[in-house]
């Protein structure tokens, strides 16, 4: 009983020594824990604090001013524009800088002093319906706020109308804010996670050595892992918007054909991306690993596919502009629920190419003519 007890101890004495000797294991299992608890305490909340708003005051009194401080001075709001027409509201959402406006309309103290009302206009960005929601909750909150104190100093009540507009998304269909994720999500997974487990592979296996010594040149044999799922990542592009527009009634207020290129353009840098983690992984277990922790997790946490990225912390609203999907999910909703043009995602489009040149010259840099 003894020996065995004592063979028992040496094998778990072994075990741990093998794990404390493989640097990955090590980093598995006490580094993605401390990355997991970062990403998921500060990027997973339904709070919504310094959202950019702008503001349309048409009346410039003491009223209107004084909601505009509290709004100011709460948590929720950034006031980045003061409006001075209508068309400058819609300018300003499409720009894509504001999430809200503010209307008020002329004589809103006037109004309120001698016919006990007046009227404020809410409009708000309805792309992303949780976060247009809960902003108008918030603002009409405020507003409900100042009608209370107001009150408690008049004899007669007096009722500020607010008046609740939605726009791109009038009804708040949860969809308008899942397609775009979701496109991002399966488009890198399968171009960036399965080029770099498909190049790998051929390493684990022994054959890469055969390609790279036969007369086919080795950017031929990157190639030719790629295209396929270039083929069919362009599949599932058309597959997602048929089932999007006459399955889900999502309709596409954009070019279709801008709309394709973008997301061929978000495939070429998923590619990219997947030749970058084939070049510096060797086995499929590792290239796995750095595609669920690298790709995967900061995806769903903070391209702004399930969580506003402007609710993080500055950190990582800074570490979010390297994730390719940030910018594609952007310039689908652009085209698909806004119905803007290239005029208005040029600067996206800049970020992605630039994105795969950079990986492109890295992956042509780490490439290994012989294997080791």
């Amino acid at each position: 009983m003894r020996n065995q007890i004592r063979q028992l101890v040496e094998f778990i004495r072994k075990e741990f020594y093998h794990i404390i000797r493989d640097p990955r294991s090590m980093l598995v299992l006490l580094g993605m824990p401390i990355v997991q608890i970062i990403l998921f305490g500060f990027a997973i909340t339904t709070e919504i604090r310094n959202s950019s708003i702008a503001i349309l005051d048409n009346a410039r009194d003491d009223a209107t001013q004084n909601i505009i401080s509290r709004m100011e001075n709460s948590q929720y709001f950034s006031i980045q524009k003061d409006l001075i027409n209508n068309d400058q509201v819609y300018t300003a959402f499409k720009t894509g800088k504001i999430k809200m406006a503010v209307v008020f309309e002329p004589g809103f103290a006037e109004n309120l002093k001698h016919n006990n009302k007046a009227k404020v206009q809410i409009l708000t960005d309805g792309s992303d319906p949780n976060n247009a929601v809960t902003l108008t909750n918030y603002a009409s909150s405020i507003i409900l706020d100042y009608q209370a104190s107001y009150n408690q100093m008049q004899a007669l009540p007096m009722a500020i109308e607010t008046e609740m507009r939605m726009l791109y998304n009038p009804r708040l269909k949860g969809i308008y804010s899942s397609v775009p994720g979701v496109m991002g999500l399966i488009l890198l997974l399968i171009s960036a996670m399965m080029t770099s487990i498909a190049i790998v592979k051929e390493k684990e296996m022994g054959t890469m050595e055969v390609l790279l010594v036969s007369p086919v040149k080795p950017w031929l044999v990157v190639i030719s892992k790629t295209v396929p799922y270039f083929a069919l990542s362009l599949i599932n592009v058309a597959t997602i918007l048929l089932l999007s527009v006459y399955v889900m009634g999502m309709p596409v207020m954009g070019n279709v054909i801008l709309l394709f290129g973008v997301s061929t353009l978000y495939i070429f840098c998923s590619l990219a991306l997947g030749i970058f983690i084939s070049t510096n992984t060797s086995t499929q277990q590792a290239a796995m690993l750095a595609s669920i922790m690298g790709l995967m997790l900061p995806v769903m946490l903070l391209s702004g596919y399930m969580f506003p990225v402007a609710n993080m912390p500055v950190v990582l609203q800074v570490i979010s502009n390297i994730i390719p999907a940030k910018w594609y999910i952007i310039m689908v909703k652009s085209i698909m629920i806004k119905g803007l043009g290239i005029g208005s995602i040029w600067k996206e489009i800049l970020i992605l190419n630039g994105m795969t040149l950079f990986f492109l010259l890295i992956s042509i840099k780490r490439y290994k003519i012989r294997l080791s």
